[in-house]
């Protein structure tokens, strides 16, 4: 009789943490979050304020206009790649025209962010924590992303193994 009690008792228990589970956004980092927070695909990365040479120097200022720390793409991808940098506004020097167009010998993705938000929605519902990680604590985001870990130093012995020149890196660690 007591072994049908405890029987019933541990499938009651299951029944109700099963009615806690929701099928919305799975949460990786077992965060308590509100939602209330930014939104880290709309904040726009800008280049780091400095102080100039000289004060006086300096352009008026023209609201709604753009800023010396504003990103400006091209300019910067010409630059990252390799390429000489020039003005923002300034078109890409025909010395560099070859490696932006094979940059973008594929063409642009459109709707990028909007793609990516969705293939990373079905990959943490796949990934989705267990209870027993929430039972214990566990920190899931690692172990769902484990797959997709690039180390930086073998990919650097790699490219410098085919030849490829690469930058500086600091000794990799111990």
């Amino acid at each position: 009789m007591q072994a049908r009690q405890a029987l019933l008792a541990l499938m009651s228990a299951a029944l109700l943490l099963s009615a806690c589970s929701s099928s919305g956004d799975p949460h990786l980092m077992n965060l308590r979050s509100t939602g209330s927070g930014p939104d880290e695909f709309a904040v726009e990365p800008v280049k780091p304020l400095s102080m100039p040479k000289n004060l006086t120097a300096l352009p008026a200022p023209t609201p709604g206009g753009t800023n010396l720390t504003d990103p400006h793409p091209a300019a910067d991808a010409v630059t990252a790649l390799g390429g000489k940098p020039t003005s923002p506004t300034a078109p890409v020097r025909a010395a560099d025209r070859q490696l932006v167009n094979y940059a973008d010998r594929y063409g642009p993705t459109t709707g990028i962010r909007q793609i990516l938000a969705r293939e990373d929605l079905a990959w943490r519902k796949a990934h989705a924590p267990r209870f027993t990680d929430w039972l214990f604590g566990m920190n899931v985001y690692f172990k769902a992303y484990k797959a997709f870990d690039l180390d930086a130093y073998k990919e650097l012995a790699y490219w410098r193994s085919k030849g490829v020149a690469t930058p500086s890196a600091p000794p990799a660690p111990k």
